[in-house]
């Protein structure tokens, strides 16, 4: 309310907002944010120039990518002075004249984005489904028409926009809560009716974002489709390996963005913090991620950029394999051990890269500790869902404990060198407790629906014994499961390179290196995905489609967001947990041409970004909790 007075007389200016309650550190915040708008602006001025400089990049799919990345240039222009500017000044005030244009030019800018990625939809479909008559549907000519129709489209939706907000006297408190203009959030300050801007606002992202993420999913049906019908699978795997920077593009956009919508117009009652961060994600994250992936996926990209702006030939920043076929004389002649890798063609930084790894395995640790030390000191919290958490942060930790040694040993000191013995018993732990991760996600799921499908007896189901035993079970069949593996390897002779691709050890990147046949092995990795991974998958996804036919059985609008926003917090940390380790597991098993260094980042992405993520999403999404923690350190 003390804000409310500075701008209660004045409806001349909006106050914008950073991180609220973070006025403190909002210097400090201002250095993560200028890096991404850096890497962001950089990243995709790299895309355009090579692509504009060099004529052999002059096709459909870069020429698509350039307009992706014209637009994601424009969307990091339109943030950055307001952004920095509070971060870096404290400089709050924005008229709403400069309120008004900045909210045109990001919501005609996300229209634009979302509308060539239906064109970069419709490009890979011509090239998957109709691949003779490519050259000719898709033209210079024609590109340049589809573009600017788009363009067209976006900015004449857009344009009402700001006389719509124009017309409307804004008495109220005037303090937004990002540090950017969106509509959704003006026309909620103003002290008259909305009803004409909320109904316009909605046909706009309906029809819009809403008709073009249905036209691309399916153009991805039919891809699918077209794909299927492929006799070889090596064909299939490369068909579909064209449009995985695609997805990627589409998931980074449409994700936030629609989750940022329904926020703002149904979830009144969601954290604020959840606003803002999402606000931060649906604007920052897809600048900031397309040219890395673009760049990364695409071998025509990315040794255009190696050869423009380096002269020698370091093609081994992006040909790990080179890197580790290298390094074979090192082993060639001794199998009682095996040499790790960090990231290939990177050892003179290796030093710095260990920095965020530290970071990571700090903050990881530290915040699962602080979870179970929580949940365990105050009694309020020993119910069901925050036992079932600490079960996870338990996990987490053993799993952060399992790769710090070897990881940050090959990045601090170059200790790339493991014994046999000293491999396979982290790789046991490894997947023991991947296992016991998944199985502890399963009961969470389990707990989501039992809270919602049959409340009245929710604490007679779920008693302390009860919970103790399923995740004792849970524990001994990760363990049983995995228990047989490293003898399983041990009766190999290992006389190839012995050079593995991480710096930790995977079963199914160890039994690789073996000199005989691995038949068993691959056979029972394979059975043990299927049966805990797979079931346990399966189980979630089924448990959740009774939560959502539970909760559209519900007659109150507010009752069912209520309800539905009780599984946020697990939905994230099945998708952090399953999605990286399905994946990578596919790659080893299936994909045989994939790039090294993507294997290497997934890896990475696997095992420390859930233990990182976890108590992070928890804490923001649980009151509950927050509140304790809150209590439990700031006196």
């Amino acid at each position: 309310m003390s804000v409310v007075n500075d701008t209660e007389f004045s409806s001349a200016v909006f106050l914008l907002t950073g991180i609220p309650g973070q006025e403190d550190v909002h210097l400090w915040i201002s250095v993560p944010f200028s890096l991404v708008y850096v890497i962001s602006i950089v990243g995709n001025s790299v895309i355009l120039f090579i692509i504009k400089t060099d004529p052999s990049l002059h096709e459909p799919m870069y020429i698509f990518l350039s307009m992706l990345a014209v637009t994601d240039l424009a969307l990091s222009i339109s943030t950055m002075p307001t952004t920095l500017g509070i971060f870096l000044f404290n400089s709050r005030e924005i008229s709403l004249d400069a309120c008004f244009a900045q909210l045109f030019f990001i919501h005609s800018l996300s229209f634009i984005e979302s509308s060539v990625l239906l064109l970069m939809a419709f490009d890979r479909f011509v090239a998957i489904c109709k691949p003779l008559r490519y050259a000719s549907i898709l033209t210079l000519p024609r590109i340049g028409k589809m573009g600017l129709v788009f363009v067209l489209r976006g900015v004449a939706v857009i344009f009402p926009l700001p006389f719509l907000l124009k017309r409307f006297q804004y008495c109220r408190s005037n303090v937004l809560s990002h540090c950017y203009c969106l509509h959704q959030e003006v026309m909620k300050l103003a002290c008259a009716d909305i009803t004409v801007n909320y109904i316009y606002g909605f046909f706009l992202t309906v029809s819009m974002v809403g008709l073009d993420s249905l036209f691309i999913f399916l153009s991805y049906v039919m891809i699918l489709k077209t794909v299927l019908k492929v006799a070889s699978p090596a064909e299939c795997l490369r068909a579909l390996n064209t449009c995985v920077s695609h997805l990627c593009a589409v998931l980074l956009f449409y994700t936030p963005e629609i989750g940022l919508a329904v926020i703002h117009r149904f979830a009144t009652g969601s954290p604020p913090l959840l606003k803002v961060l999402l606000g931060y994600i649906s604007l920052l994250v897809p600048p900031l991620m397309n040219p890395i992936v673009y760049s990364v996926k695409s071998k025509h990209l990315r040794s255009r950029i190696i050869r423009t702006f380096f002269k020698k030939d370091i093609s081994k920043l992006f040909r790990p394999v080179q890197y580790i076929m290298s390094a074979v004389n090192d082993t060639k002649f001794n199998s009682a051990v095996f040499l790790l890798t960090g990231i290939p063609g990177q050892d003179d930084i290796h030093r710095w890269i260990s920095i965020p790894f530290s970071l990571v395995y700090v903050i990881s640790i530290i915040g699962n500790s602080v979870i179970l030390f929580i949940i365990k000191t105050d009694p309020s919290l020993h119910e069901p869902m925050y036992i079932f958490l600490s079960m996870l942060a338990i996990t987490d930790l053993g799993l952060s404990i399992a790769t710090i040694p070897t990881i940050l040993g090959v990045f601090w000191f170059n200790s790339r060198k493991i014994s046999l013995s000293a491999c396979f018993a982290q790789l046991f732990f490894i997947h023991s407790l991947s296992l016991i991760e998944s199985s502890v996600l399963l009961l969470m799921a389990f707990d989501r629906f039992v809270a919602i499908y049959d409340p009245l007896r929710y604490a007679c189901i779920l008693t302390m014994p009860r919970i103790a035993k399923m995740g004792l079970v849970c524990v001994l069949r990760g363990v049983s499961l995995v228990f047989p593996v490293p003898f399983l390897l041990k009766r190999f002779q290992y006389c190839r390179d012995n050079v593995l691709s991480h710096s930790y050890c995977l079963h199914q990147d160890v039994m690789k290196m073996a000199c005989s046949d691995i038949t068993i092995n691959s056979i029972y990795g394979f059975f043990i995905i299927v049966s805990t991974v797979g079931l346990d998958s399966l189980l979630i996804l089924l448990s959740y489609v009774l939560i959502f036919k539970t909760v559209l059985s519900i007659a109150s609008h507010t009752q069912r967001i209520r309800a539905l926003n009780t599984c946020v917090s697990h939905l994230c940390a099945v998708l952090l947990f399953y999605t990286p380790m399905i994946g990578l597991t596919v790659i080893h098993r299936f994909v045989k041409g994939s790039s090294p260094l993507f294997q290497i980042l997934l890896g990475y992405i696997y095992l420390l970004v859930p233990p990182l993520m976890n108590p992070i999403v928890y804490s923001v999404k649980s009151k509950h909790l927050c509140a304790r923690i809150i209590r439990a350190f700031v006196k």
